[in-house]
């Protein structure tokens, strides 16, 4: 290095000069550190955007705490509504599915149309305009459509949406564009992942669609804000109460929106992520800098003999060691600091595509950059601290005298010694591993860790694929499914089933109930299905038919862990539809179900139950596709049909999703569990090449080839990450284990599934790190100079 000030003092230019010489090892901790602080960053700083943003678009919005939707009630209930106790602001409504047939494409697009008031704004579930106006009042095709659905086909304002509401259809033109409280997350019923070619949401003036579909003086829902400490279950019960005659399926609050649902499983995944992942950096980084600093101490205890000698006292030296360390550390810091900050604005440009808020800005609050920079800096100080109390212990005496040479004539280093099945260079290796066993051990925890880190993320990605064959391909693999706009005689699936392009159908009868096992409740719907059919299932965890029983449920695990029941427990069913009869049906079986909640029976036991004939909601089909386009006309044109769902395009949209979401997360983790082991490799070899400079000398010129001397020095690192591998494999199931617990919502359930390609290729990237790290200190071992090596110790 160039001539340092003069300004500093011995031992700061001593430290100078420490770090320059160690650069590389200091850099290989730093990127460690830098690793836990990113990941840190990026998920406590997304998670405080998230919940902010989420927050604030809320309250501005006058989001709603509770829903409740009904058959037909009479206006003037309002009144009685805003009179229950705990209701801030309240405003009733009509909404209604729609079809929609989009310009330019042959698939019918479903959707919903929700009235506004005939004047003025919302007080309740306000719209965020990005452009246009309002409907005028009066006016009776006048709309506002989702920023999503209007972004994805490319409307202006003054175009036009042809629309099928309840058998009569539309053409509407859109005056204003909006994004709404109600739909950050926007998807269809029965769609995981948002589609906005396929699902819009339009807006009218109440007394336009009043008009549409026949409710004049009417709504089927009601929506409310709560005031501060309001009991939410009570005002549910008195919306209940109020409703009930009017064919009211129950109320529910904001936890079982669909779109704040997902908002709240991403928020509660982000709350795993930064719980789990940033811990396995800073505490690898704590190893290293243990690890670093004792060799340090150890080489250099000459030195710190000499300098107590000349009056330094413990204190100064133990400061000199913490502030190399601190300077590693900061270093580590501001390099995770801005990369956290990087990954957390493209995070938050991603989450924009799938999360509509009006905006969403990633910003770590102070205490995040706080509680990071604290915890890494506690970490990596407190690792340096147990090497650096062994410096403050040393008195000059002691440390002015050569440690001995390590004694390999006893136990172990005998036993290894007489091992005539090893060569020389072997039994070398073995000995260098008994001398420093701790360290050995270490460095085997290190780079297991980097293994688990890789297994455990990419096992998601297993996950989600069983998670898509078991929900798609084997419970599910009809092509489209139809919805009527009400319940509707058999011949209305003998009618499906005859479309041109049909091979085959299978009908659907469905019914909202509440089903109660004791004190336990849970709002459910229940699917009527054939026996033998093929196209739709519930299916166990080897993907074999789970039927019901004559008369009996199947419920999905989850739903049957929520009400506390088993096969051949019994529930009551009240049905909140229709004559709103209450059933006792028995549990016949439980079953495994990824997606969503599942309760299911046999379609003609459901008819029975429901005193009805032979009626169905809907069918599942396989069609040909290759006539597809001209079935899809026909179901657009066809009056009785109100969604049309398409599974194809479903399971399209969600690969492509996990590709771009899943995809870039696992690259990330990848990059970093591959700077874990990078680090601890490094850093390994590192350390020995220079405890043994002298040795490794000694042996070339005995006559050791430079293969030899590699062999001696890189066989210590390539046998610890052998031993590594097994045990990386193990935490990383284990991690695996946890991370699928931890993900799951009562949305979708993780399935724990590790695939052999993850094994492999975990240990190809952890082997392929050791590999180039090796040869990184491989040269250093071509470039050795034998005479200077040969002068010095250290």
């Amino acid at each position: 290095m160039s001539r340092l000030p003069v300004w500093m003092g011995a031992l700061d230019r001593k430290l100078v000069r420490e770090l320059w010489r160690m650069r590389t090892q200091a850099l290989a901790i730093a990127f460690v550190i830098a690793g836990g602080v990113a990941v840190h960053l990026l998920a406590a700083g997304m998670l405080s955007s998230l919940q902010e943003t989420r927050r604030a678009y809320y309250e501005r919005n006058l989001f709603a705490d509770v829903w409740a939707p009904t058959v037909r009630a009479p206006q003037h209930l309002i009144h009685d509504i805003r009179a229950l106790e705990g209701v801030q602001a309240a405003a009733t409504r009509i909404r209604v599915p729609a079809l929609f047939a989009m310009e330019g494409m042959s698939a019918p697009a479903s959707g919903e149309v929700l009235s506004l008031p005939d004047v003025g704004e919302a007080a309740v579930n306000r719209l965020h305009l990005v452009r246009g106006r309002l409907p005028a009042p009066g006016q009776r095709d006048e709309a506002v459509v989702l920023q999503a659905f209007a972004d994805a086909h490319r409307l202006q304002i003054g175009d036009t949406v042809p629309a099928t509401l309840y058998g009569g259809r539309r053409r509407l033109e859109v005056v204003g564009i909006a994004l709404s409280p109600e739909h950050v997350y926007a998807i269809g019923p029965g769609q995981f992942v948002p589609d906005d070619r396929l699902f819009g949401v339009l807006w009218m003036r109440r007394g336009a669609l009043a008009q549409a579909v026949n409710q004049d003086q009417a709504f089927n829902e009601a929506v409310v804000r709560l005031s501060r400490g309001a009991s939410e279950p009570a005002v549910i019960a008195g919306l209940d109460r109020l409703l009930a005659p009017y064919g009211a399926p129950g109320a529910y609050g904001r936890a079982d929106q669909i779109s704040d649902a997902f908002v709240s499983s991403e928020i509660d995944q982000l709350t795993t992520m930064g719980r789990v992942l940033p811990p396995v950096f800073l505490l690898v980084a704590a190893f290293l800098v243990n690890v670093v600093i004792s060799r340090l101490i150890a080489v250099q205890r000459a030195g710190i003999g000499l300098l107590k000698a000349f009056g330094y006292r413990d204190r100064d030296i133990v400061a000199h060691y913490l502030k190399l360390v601190a300077v590693i550390a900061a270093a580590g810091v501001l390099i995770g600091g801005a990369a956290g900050i990087w990954l957390g604005q493209a995070m938050a440009e991603l989450y924009m595509e799938y999360y509509r808020f009006p905006f969403l800005l990633f910003q770590a609050n102070r205490s995040d950059y706080a509680v990071v920079v604290g915890v890494a800096m506690a970490t990596v100080m407190g690792g340096a601290a147990l090497a650096v109390r062994r410096a403050a212990l040393l008195n000059p005496a002691e440390a002015m005298t050569p440690a001995p040479p390590p004694d390999y004539s006893r136990a172990a280093g005998a036993w290894i010694t007489r091992m005539k099945v090893l060569d020389q260079q072997s039994r070398m290796i073995l000995r260098q591993i008994i001398r420093w066993p701790w360290r050995a051990a270490l460095t085997v925890a290190g780079i297991a860790a980097s293994g688990a880190l890789l297994i455990g993320t990419m096992s998601m990605m297993d996950g989600i694929k069983v998670m898509i064959d078991s929900s798609f391909t084997v419970s599910n693999p009809h092509d489209v499914s139809v919805s009527f706009v009400e319940p509707r005689p058999r011949a209305a699936l003998f009618s499906l089933a005859r479309e041109r392009g049909v091979l085959a159908a299978e009908p659907f009868r469905t019914v909202a109930v509440r089903l109660r096992h004791g004190a336990r409740e849970e709002r459910v719907v229940i699917t009527g299905a054939p026996l033998d059919g093929t196209l739709s299932r519930m299916v166990d965890d080897r993907n074999h038919t789970v039927s019901p029983h004559p008369g009996g449920l199947v419920l999905s695990r989850d739903l049957a862990d929520s009400l506390g029941v088993e096969a051949g427990d019994t529930v009551e069913a009240q049905v909140t539809e229709g004559r709103r009869p209450v059933l006792t049906l028995p549990v016949s079986a439980v079953a495994t179900s990824y997606v969503g909640s599942g309760a299911r029976m046999r379609i003609e036991d459901l008819n029975r139950a429901l005193g009805e004939g032979g009626q169905v909601s809907g069918a599942w089909l396989l069609v040909d596709p290759d006539r597809t386009a001209s079935l899809y006309a026909r179901l657009k044109d066809t009056p009785a049909v109100v969604g049309v769902g398409l599974q194809s395009e479903a399971v399209t949209r969600l690969a492509a999703m996990l590709d771009e979401n899943l995809g870039r997360a696992i690259l990330i983790y990848v990059f970093f569990a591959g700077l874990i082991a990078a680090g601890v490799v490094y850093n390994t070899v590192r350390i020995s090449f220079a405890e043994r400079r002298r040795e490794l000398a000694s042996l070339r010129v005995l006559g050791f080839s430079r293969a030899d001397v590699s062999y001696i020095l890189l066989g210590e690192v390539a046998f610890l990450t052998l031993l590594a591998l097994p045990l990386g494999a193990a935490a990383g199931a284990l991690l695996a284990w946890y991370l699928a617990l931890a993900m799951s919502s009562d949305l979708f359930r993780l399935p724990f599934a590790i695939a052999p390609a993850t094994f492999g290729l975990a240990g190809a990237v952890v082997l392929a790190v050791t590999v180039i790290s090796s040869l990184m200190v491989r040269r250093q071992i071509d470039r050795l100079d034998l005479a200077e090596a040969l002068k010095t110790g250290e």
